[in-house]
C-alpha cells in the first residue's frame, strides 16, 4: 500500500519542477544581462564634449552593468549628469558641461568637480547650486540661477558666490587657488590657506590712486 503513495509523491515533485524551471531558467537568463536601476531623479545636464579620459561616478548608479556596480562610467557626449555626480579628468583629459540653467562648465586635465547641490526651476524663487571643485582647472560661464539664485563653488580655500561673471579658478597641488574672470583680462587674485593666527591686513584701498588718461 505505500507504492501507490510513493507514486503520487513522485508525481507532484514532477510537476512542482516543471512549474519551477522556466522560471529559474528565465533568472539565469535575466541575471546574465546588464541590471539598470530605476532613479527618480532627473539629469540635471549633459556632456558636449569628452576627449581623453573622463570619468563620471554616479552617486545614485542610474546604469549598472553587472559585476562592476560602483564603477566610474566612462563619459561620451551627450551623456547626463545628475545631482551628486563626480566628474573627474585624467593627465589627458578634457570635458565640457552645460546644465538645464544655461550654465557651461569646462574642465581641464587632473581635475575632479563634486555636483553637491542643484536646484533650478524656469519659474522658481530657490534656485541654488553648489559645485565642489577639488583640483584641477575650471572654466565656466554663469547661466539663470547665478542671476536669479544662489550660484556657489566651493574651493580648498573658500566658497565663492557667482553672479553671472565668466570666472577661470586654478587649483594648485599645494592647496591654492586663483581666481581671475574672462571679462577683465589679467585680472587675478591668488588664494592660499591664511595661518590660523594670521591678522587680516590692512585696507589700501584709499591710498590707490587712478590714472586717468584725456583725449585718448
Amino acid at each position: 500500500m505505500c507504492r501507490p503513495t510513493k507514486g503520487a509523491l513522485a508525481a507532484g515533485l514532477v510537476v512542482a519542477l516543471a512549474c519551477f524551471l522556466p522560471g529559474a531558467a528565465q533568472a539565469q537568463i535575466d541575471s546574465a544581462k546588464p541590471a539598470v536601476a530605476t532613479s527618480s531623479s532627473k539629469p540635471i545636464g549633459k556632456v558636449v564634449v569628452a576627449t581623453g579620459s573622463v570619468t563620471i561616478e554616479h552617486a545614485g548608479a542610474v546604469i549598472v552593468q553587472a559585476n562592476v556596480s560602483g564603477d566610474p562610467v566612462r563619459a561620451n557626449t551627450g551623456d547626463p549628469v545628475y545631482l551628486g555626480d563626480v566628474v573627474q579628468t585624467g593627465a589627458d583629459g578634457r570635458v565640457g558641461i552645460n546644465f538645464t540653467d544655461g550654465s557651461s562648465f569646462n574642465l581641464s586635465s587632473n581635475a575632479r568637480m563634486a555636483l553637491d547641490h542643484y536646484v533650478y526651476e524656469p519659474a522658481g524663487k530657490s534656485n541654488a547650486s553648489l559645485f565642489n571643485l577639488a583640483r584641477g582647472t575650471f572654466t565656466f560661464v554663469a547661466g539663470s540661477v547665478a542671476k536669479t539664485g544662489d550660484m556657489k563653488v566651493d574651493t580648498p580655500v573658500a566658497t565663492l558666490g557667482i553672479r553671472g561673471t565668466t570666472p577661470h579658478i586654478e587649483i594648485a597641488d599645494d592647496g591654492s587657488v586663483r581666481f581671475s574672470t574672462l571679462i577683465e583680462e589679467g585680472q587675478s587674485k591668488l588664494l592660499k590657506k591664511p595661518p590660523t593666527s594670521a591678522a587680516p591686513e590692512p585696507d589700501r584701498s584709499s591710498n590707490r590712486r587712478l590714472n586717468i588718461c584725456r583725449g585718448c
